[in-house]
């Protein structure tokens, strides 16, 4: 099994200019092939496979950085193509790469002819070495893996920050420490399933075998509102491309780098806690992208629903556990779950509604998880 595992990294000077020079090549080259492709289509023509060897003769700087990086370039730009041409409604054509966007690079692991890694991981004294790059990247080890390295993506946020991510071939994707607390059975007791309503007051709410739950959510951006518009208007009235409007920039481009990583902290652990605490997890098919038209987007697209859906997912399948995702036509928040009994005067206001026909009063949030739960009972009895 493929896992990725993201490190903060310190490079030197001289391994920053060297990632630079590795950035701006990659970029150059999705550029030159695009502008081909693009011009091969405004004639009619079939796209053209282009590597990136053919560039090397008239710009010999491409010679000085990964090879390998290059030809993800190659190999992403025929993946965006394929997916356009597959499905142009869901996806764009591909565009042109500037500067100003977040800057990275993908290289491969190969094995050299003294038998050595071309990417290597030295936990012991906090080190990494990818191809090309003289000597160890300081870095960051929060976490060790054990598996054999596939690939690593050098990434500079718009921040100035230098991460990298590094792909593993894993046999177990819990790293040590989940495995210690496993073995000890120091988890909580497993819950056989468990329903999940989200919504804007309440995160999640969740019912299963041991009662119901409310999460609240730290509303990231919400908060952080007031501070990202002083900024903005710091940034507004320097002048572009000075030092100071370059320091202004920073400044805004790490206030929202704080959001997002507080954000995916937050999403992480505690799609980590209900995937460890149940063993099938039932959500609702949430239409975001039409929920984000309306006039609660910025708390929509805040609360990140979609992120935290696909952090299950993936959760679901490293542990073995199963997430049913329940139709979009399911009445969860309607439908009484007494009774069964379906509201269809109920509005988007009422939180709290007393069913008509068995005179039970529900909690909006409480009943769409108890239905939740009820519709994955009846899914698995089904198959």
């Amino acid at each position: 099994m493929l896992k990725a595992y993201r490190y903060r990294i310190y490079p030197t000077k001289a391994q920053e200019e060297f990632f630079e020079k590795a950035f701006g090549c990659c970029r150059f080259v999705w550029n030159k092939m695009l502008e081909e492709k693009l011009e091969a289509l405004k004639q009619g023509k079939k796209v053209p496979r282009i590597t990136p060897a053919r560039y090397k003769k008239e710009y010999p700087f491409l010679r000085e950085v990964d090879s390998l990086a290059l030809a993800n370039v190659q190999m992403k730009q025929e993946k965006a193509f394929k997916d356009f041409f597959k499905n142009p409604k869901h996806f764009g054509i591909p565009k042109f790469k500037r500067k100003k966007d977040k800057q990275s690079y993908t290289t491969n692991n190969q094995q050299t002819k003294s038998g050595n890694e071309t990417i290597r991981v030295d936990f012991e004294k906090g080190l990494l070495y990818l191809p090309k790059v003289k000597s160890g990247i300081k870095a960051v080890f929060h976490r060790e893996f054990e598996g054999k390295i596939k690939s690593a993506t050098v990434v500079k946020t718009k921040a100035g920050r230098y991460y990298v991510s590094i792909l593993v071939d894993v046999q177990d994707p819990r790293n040590k420490e989940v495995n210690r607390i496993f073995e000890n059975e120091i988890t909580k007791r497993e819950n056989f399933i468990c329903g999940i309503d989200t919504g804007l007051i309440s995160f999640v709410t969740i019912a299963n075998d041991t009662g119901i739950s409310k999460i609240e959510y730290p509303k990231y951006l919400i908060k952080a509102e007031k501070r990202l518009k002083r900024l903005q208007r710091q940034l507004s009235r320097k002048k572009e491309g000075s030092k100071n409007w370059e320091k202004a920039r920073e400044r805004l481009a790490k206030e929202y780098e704080y959001v997002k990583n507080s954000r995916e902290d937050f999403l992480h652990k505690i799609s980590k806690t209900i995937i460890d605490e149940n063993q099938v997890v039932v959500v609702e098919s949430l239409n975001v992208k039409g929920l984000s038209r309306t006039r609660l987007s910025k708390h929509i697209l805040d609360s990140s629903w979609s992120k935290f859906l696909r952090y299950l997912k993936y959760k679901a399948d490293w542990y073995g556990r199963k997430v049913i995702e329940a139709d979009r036509s399911f009445p969860s928040s309607k439908m009484c779950s007494r009774c069964g009994y379906i509201n269809k005067e109920l509005k988007l206001k009422d939180r709290v509604w007393k069913c008509p026909k068995c005179k039970a009063v529900h909690d909006r949030d409480e009943n769409a998880a108890k239905n939740l739960k009820n519709y994955g009972i009846a899914y698995i009895r089904n198959q």
